[in-house]
């Protein structure tokens, strides 16, 4: 995994009135936190932040105030819910070789058996342990042939070396379900008959 190098300053502004100040200037309120140190209020470059979220677990090397060097990965991102900018991010503070709990994307490939089936991401991300530098940014897993009845569990997805499952082995990640539109229409017009009968 890269790093993505941004540039952030420290800021002494708070409430509702600074951020929307910083948002005016296309910047980002965050904050960084963790290893016991006091949380550090930060104010990031939207665009370069827009940028690098779009990879998942990004790991950001942050250059603060053009004094400070440090490792996150983002851990809460909140966005306007109608325009989609960015309105405050939390950052998580790591150290090359720690282990972080984080979650990773499921990708599917291949097609289902002929049949009309479903599939239902019962887990859209697979959380996982793996080492902050090196956190994997998706998995994929195959779906080829699979029909109504069958499953994929967490235990059958393979993982990229240093990567560790944090949920139960028989945790339920991918189920195939039959269709059930044909069935409930043919159910409908077998009671529609009978009320014409009667």
């Amino acid at each position: 995994m890269s790093e993505v190098k941004i540039s952030a300053a420290t800021r002494t502004e708070f409430g509702k009135g600074a951020a929307r100040r910083i948002r005016r200037e296309d910047k980002v309120p965050g904050v960084l936190y963790g290893h016991g140190s006091d949380p550090l209020h930060l104010t990031l470059p939207g665009h370069d932040l827009l940028m690098a979220l779009r990879t998942p677990n990004v790991l950001i090397a942050l250059d603060i105030d053009g004094k400070t060097n440090e490792l996150a990965i983002p851990k809460s991102v909140q966005r306007d819910p109608l325009k989609g900018f960015l309105e405050h991010v939390d950052l998580l503070l790591v150290k090359r070789g720690e282990q972080v709990t984080v979650e990773i994307p499921v990708h599917t490939e291949g097609e289902l058996a002929p049949g009309g089936f479903l599939l239902e991401h019962v887990l859209n991300a697979l959380p996982v342990e793996a080492e902050a530098t090196h956190i994997p940014e998706s998995v994929t897993v195959s779906i080829e042939g699979l029909a109504a009845g069958d499953s994929v569990l967490a235990k059958d997805i393979k993982l990229p070396k240093g990567t560790t499952l944090t949920v139960e082995d028989d945790t339920v990640v991918l189920q195939v379900l039959a269709a059930q539109a044909e069935e409930a229409a043919e159910g409908e017009e077998t009671e529609g008959e009978e009320a014409a009968e009667a």
